[in-house]
């Protein structure tokens, strides 16, 4: 999940709550979903928070939260904009993989150097997140200066940059943290951030530029010019974005836009003007798009999904705290509110009914309310879910724990007694960590190489899949604990996924026991030992004939057999997986289905 890095003096700059103590400030940051993960070597803070969020990727995000959770500010707030004095052509030789181009003229930006810091973090956090590494929606920050208008327009009104592609061995520009002229076939071949984001342009007949009058000023996906190199100094950005989808970059444009309108900064649109050749046809829009969309949902909605009575006017104050507004739309409360001496009517309405809906209107940069749903989740945080008074439910039985949720227990019972560290991983993951950096092979014959459950249309590219076997996600925690001290025994019960046109639902889901031990003299007889442990605990027995698997070293690596059934696998990583998760001290591990232990 997204971790943000927050100064604590600039928070409360922001937040205009000078009063405020670090562990006051966290504590309402879990209010509203921030959770704390600890410190950087500077002071900062990191908090990590549910990826809906992306508004919060930047201190500056964080602190219009807190001003609407404190009650400073209310209701949707939108940025007055400048009227347009640039234009973005995109020509026709734009290349049809990355034809969506948005921005915005940012003026009057004070950037210090916290200010700078938190502007790339949150370009680079966007990238990660919403824009998939780049892949989907990339920013590029410009020195507004630097740049000169009208370039590539026989008119010469007005001021213009181009969006076109260009030939990769084309013209030549100073990328950023060099000091030569390159080709963007050299960039990709030469520079360290050309080879990081080879990939997204490889197969592109003809790669992504902007030229302003000067010549070549970006490359985007890749790495901007160091013509227009953003620094302190800097008051006027250029903001540019190419991508995928409209919808996508539009919305990342408009969290930078929040983001540097909160340091004082006016937003200016620009006209982004597409050709006859576009996808879409010949068509002008005006950006940054700060229109408020609007969504429906209904007052028994909200009482029956929180649990709790609201008044009416006290739901509308709960939809202003969270940065929303609501107006409320009763037709059939209407037709008797105001009548002299109604007293009964009014208070009803005061109080809410049944036929109650509110009207929401939602700014421009929450990406996250897709549902009414998200509306309700809204209303819990500015309440406080802490407020809420847990109760039973109106049935006649009460629920106990399943038997197969006793076995897993039980389980990490016996686990953590053996020195392991529970873990709880997430269920999905990418086709890379749980084959490719595995050394397996999808449809191979052995633990973990079943053919994979994709997700359709996945949020971000770390999580494409759901993972196949457990074993991956230890190894990953380890690779990300290396500056931890050894030795790290690692373990996790949880859930495991493969296709299996065989059942219902043509995925077949299990539990899986996974753990791992990395520690200097970590061998096959240190994990096969904490197996028979735990065997023994459960009554089972267990036999190890020797196998083949690719993530393990041959010679080194077993069979799990447990009453007579092939469950499992245990040995020594593969020294290719140990390189390719940086690990430089011996792993031993197994896996086996937690069913083998007496489940049905």
């Amino acid at each position: 999940m997204p971790v943000v890095d927050i100064d604590p003096d600039e928070l409360r700059e922001l937040t205009g709550h000078e009063e405020k103590g670090e562990e006051e400030l966290k504590s309402d940051l879990f209010g509203l979903g921030l959770e704390f993960e600890g410190e950087t070597e500077e002071g900062l803070l990191q908090f990590e928070f549910g990826p809906d969020r992306l508004d919060r990727l930047s201190v500056e995000g964080v602190a219009r939260s807190l001003r609407y959770h404190y009650g400073d500010d209310r209701g949707v707030a939108v940025p007055d904009t400048n009227d347009p004095d640039f234009t973005y052509v995109v020509d026709g030789d734009v290349p049809d993989e990355r034809p969506y181009v948005t921005g915005a003229i940012v003026r009057g930006v004070d950037l210090d150097e916290s200010a700078l810091d938190s502007l790339i973090q949150l370009q680079e956090k966007l990238h990660a997140t919403m824009g998939r590494k780049r892949a989907k929606g990339a920013i590029g920050i410009h020195d507004l200066v630097a740049i000169k208008g009208d370039a590539l327009t026989e008119e010469g009104d007005g001021n213009s940059i181009t969006y076109t592609g260009i030939d990769p061995e084309g013209d030549t520009f100073v990328p950023l943290d060099s000091d030569r002229e390159m080709t963007p076939a050299e960039v990709l071949e030469e520079h360290p951030t050309g080879e990081t984001y080879a990939d997204i342009v490889a197969e592109y007949d003809r790669y992504p530029a902007i030229y302003d009058e000067l010549g070549l000023f970006s490359f985007p996906p890749v790495i901007n010019g160091r013509r227009t190199e953003v620094s302190t100094e800097s008051r006027e950005l250029l903001i540019e974005l190419t991508g995928t989808d409209q919808w996508t970059i539009d919305r990342m444009c408009n969290i930078i836009c929040y983001a540097l309108s909160a340091r004082g900064a006016t937003i200016e649109e620009v006209e982004v003007e597409y050709g006859e050749s576009s996808s879409e046809g010949e068509r002008t829009l005006v950006r940054p798009d700060f229109e408020v969309e609007t969504k429906s949902v209904s007052h028994d909605r909200i009482e029956t999904m929180l649990g709790v009575e609201f008044e009416e006017r006290a739901v509308v104050d709960l939809f202003e705290r969270s940065g929303l507004d609501a107006v409320v739309e009763d037709d059939a409360a209407a037709e008797g509110v105001g009548e002299a001496g109604d007293a009964d009517a009014g208070a009803a309405d005061a109080s809410g009914d049944d036929d109650t809906t509110y009207e929401v209107s939602i700014p421009p940069y929450r990406t996250d309310v897709l549902h009414p749903l998200d509306l309700v989740d809204d209303v819990g945080r500015a309440y406080g879910f802490d407020e809420l008074e847990p109760r039973y439910p109106d049935v006649g039985t009460v629920g106990g724990r399943h038997e197969r949720s006793r076995l897993e227990a039980a389980t990490r019972n016996a686990l953590t007694g053996l020195g392991f560290e529970d873990l709880l991983n997430f269920h999905m993951t990418s086709q890379a960590e749980a084959y490719d950096r595995m050394n397996v092979e999808a449809g191979g014959d052995y633990l973990g190489g079943g053919d994979p459950v994709r997700i359709t249309e996945p949020y971000s590219e770390d999580y494409t899949i759901l993972r196949p076997w457990a074993l991956p996600s230890l190894v990953m925690v380890l690779e990300n604990n290396t500056h931890r001290a050894y030795p790290q025994d690692l373990a996790e019960v949880g859930l495991v996924a493969e296709r299996d046109d065989e059942v219902n639902t043509r995925v077949r889901e299990r539990r899986h026991v996974a753990g791992a031990l990395a520690r200097h003299d970590a061998t096959y007889e240190d994990a096969k030992a904490r197996l028979q442990a735990i065997c023994r605990d459960f009554d089972v027995e267990l036999e190890t004939p020797p196998t083949e698997h690719p993530s393990f070293i041959d010679g080194r690596v077993a069979s799990v057999v447990i009453d007579g059934e092939p469950v499992g696998v245990v040995g020594e990583l593969h020294p290719r997986v140990l390189v390719e998760h940086d690990l430089e001290l011996p792993v031993a591990a197994f896996e086996f289905d937690l069913e083998a232990l007496g489940g049905e």
